[in-house]
């Protein structure tokens, strides 16, 4: 709106020989075009309309200014503004019209006042009676009306009744005031919601989830477990090929639609191949404490099936290599052996400290080595009744994330903790005051994983996150271990997929294996020296990322699990 103009201040009284020069000059002003010449078109601009208190009352006293605004009641008939004389050719309002009519119309009272004057009083006295006609002081007390009744906007909403719960809390009598020998009605309980069921402490009988009792299915499954277990392995070449020739192996080895299979319900945390060379059967273990079997050899929907041992994260996993029919998993909470003989998983060792991972000291596979993840070790020996272990150490570390032992000198285990990663004696380790043998530095980030090479046990790989796989020689197990090399590799897998772990391929002493986060997903073999030898993909049937892989011991087998509880099987 625009602003109001203040009333005209009433002009002082000019002297008589001031007030004959102004009635004979012409008021300075607009001139008017000639009355031959054609129409001028002006320019025109719209007025604001007054707010009602700018406007002259009709009634009351006035002041000597207020006089000469005085306002008359239009005719009837004539519509309200200024006169047709002050506006446009067009009928609108011309800002450069003065709004005189000749001079003919003089207001009463006002005849002493020039020409100019007169035209400037008519033109205050018509747009007054216009804005009067708006009724604009109607309008303005009704929209003052309209924003007083509006609620304010941080008005609350009313909060909906809390609903009670039927739910009766049940109490102790002795609280009631109840005499025991009177029965006090019990409310009926009410069903909890769906979650999994706690796995109790001790022996958990072999059978799938959702089944009461084993059915053909899992018969069939179990008995090819345990025919495969009885027969020994062929005692072929066992050296380590050439470069060449492993590089041509691993080309051969393919993924195709029916080697794809969803094997448990959550992302896989650690996985076992059988080493059978007649029926590929692998195990995975997921986040929720399931444990998958799988008949790859079986080529169809029947060849997998889902167990409940533990309660928690499956983080490592062993077929037993003196007996392959035993199947080693330990979970966050116990430690236990899936017997396929008596079709049942036995519990080792129980703990409330969290494992992490487990190894065998010798390879009877009567004794093992496991984590914590709040940085211990632990003895266990599985001919010791009872359910607790034989040693606890502390080792220093905050956390271990993984445990090796050397594969061949079974004294020495690798310990892979936050940054640090450490070769200890077991001769040696003591509940407390533990010293490395060797340390392995150069890590600036967390360690995911830190494993001997299979044969001799004299390269270590390790997977860190500032994104680098890095290769020591521990051929001579000093107090420092030199690095053979660095390979940049991207390790950032997030919070919803497993951390990478770099595994080394049994039949290849200087190769190893880790899953990449790279377009096309794929899965990545590295020579000890840095080299990349070749990378397992398939557009059609690998489109996620193969955090946990795990190689056949003696064929050309690979095995990668992704977050979503699928596994991919590669072969010749």
């Amino acid at each position: 709106m625009a602003l109001p103009q203040p009333a005209p201040r009433e002009p002082e009284e000019p002297a008589p020989d001031t007030r004959q020069r102004l009635q004979d000059s012409p008021p300075k002003g607009p001139a008017e075009p000639p009355p031959s010449a054609a129409p001028v078109q002006q320019p025109r601009v719209l007025l604001t309309p007054l707010s009602p208190r700018w406007l002259p009352s009709p009634a009351g006293p006035r002041s000597p200014a207020a006089k000469r605004l005085c306002l008359e009641p239009a005719g009837p008939g004539s519509p309200p503004g200024p006169s047709p004389a002050a506006r446009g050719l067009d009928g609108l309002w011309d800002a450069d019209s003065d709004g005189s009519d000749g001079g003919d119309a003089v207001p009463d009272g006002h005849s002493d006042l020039s020409a100019y004057e007169r035209k400037r009083l008519k033109n205050i006295t018509e747009n007054a009676k216009f804005f009067a006609a708006l009724k604009l002081h109607k309008s303005a007390a009704r929209l003052n009306e309209i924003a007083t009744k509006r609620q304010p906007h941080g008005t609350k909403r009313p909060k909906p009744k809390k609903v009670e719960d039927e739910t009766a809390v049940r109490r102790s009598m002795r609280l009631l005031r109840v005499e025991p020998s009177i029965p006090v009605p019990e409310t009926p309980a009410q069903p909890e919601a769906e979650e999994y069921p706690q796995v109790p402490a001790g022996p958990v009988p072999m059978i799938p989830e959702d089944q009461v009792e084993c059915s053909k299915r899992t018969e069939a499954l179990l008995n090819t477990w345990m025919r495969i277990s009885e027969l020994k392995a062929d005692d072929a070449d066992r050296r380590t090929p050439d470069i060449e020739r492993y590089q041509e192996s691993l080309s051969s080895m393919v993924l195709s639609e029916e080697n794809v299979r969803k094997v448990v319900k959550s992302r896989v945390c650690s996985m076992a191949i059988h080493p059978s060379e007649s029926t590929i059967l692998v195990a995975a273990g997921d986040k929720w404490g399931h444990v998958g079997l799988w008949n790859v050899s079986c080529g169809s929907e029947e060849g997998a099936h889902i167990f409940i041992p533990h309660n928690l994260q499956v983080s490592c996993m062993h077929f037993s290599p003196c007996n392959p029919a035993h199947l080693l998993s330990l979970g966050t909470d116990s430690l236990r052996c899936g017997d396929v003989t008596r079709a049942v998983f036995d519990e080792i060792c129980r703990s409330e400290e969290n494992f992490s991972s487990f190894d065998f000291l010798e390879d009877s596979a009567s004794t093992a080595l496991v984590g914590h993840w709040d940085g211990g070790v632990e003895v266990v020996d599985r001919r010791t009744p009872g359910t607790s272990s034989e040693l606890s150490a502390d080792i220093g570390f905050k956390k271990t994330r993984t445990v090796h032992v050397h594969p061949v000198n079974k004294q020495y285990f690798l310990a892979a903790g936050l940054v640090d990663v450490c070769i200890f004696d077991m001769r040696y380790l003591k509940p407390k005051g533990n010293q490395p043998v060797s340390s392995l530095t150069g890590h600036t980030k967390s360690v995911a994983s830190a494993y001997f090479s299979p044969v001799t046990g004299s390269r270590v790989v390790t997977v860190c996150a500032d994104d680098k796989l890095r290769v020591y020689d521990t051929t001579s197990l000093s107090s420092t271990i030199t690095t053979l090399s660095s390979i940049r590799h991207n390790s950032n897998t997030g919070r919803w997929l497993t951390r990478f772990r770099a595994i080394w391929d049994p039949k290849q002493e200087h190769c190893f294996l880790v899953g990449s986060m790279a377009q096309p997903r794929q899965i990545n073999v590295f020579q000890d020296t840095g080299k990349l030898l070749h990378s397992f993909y398939n557009l059609d049937c690998l489109s996620s990322v193969c955090s946990i892989n795990v190689v056949h011991p003696s064929r050309n087998i690979l095995v990668g699990g992704n977050s979503s509880g699928r596994l991919h099987v590669f072969k010749e």
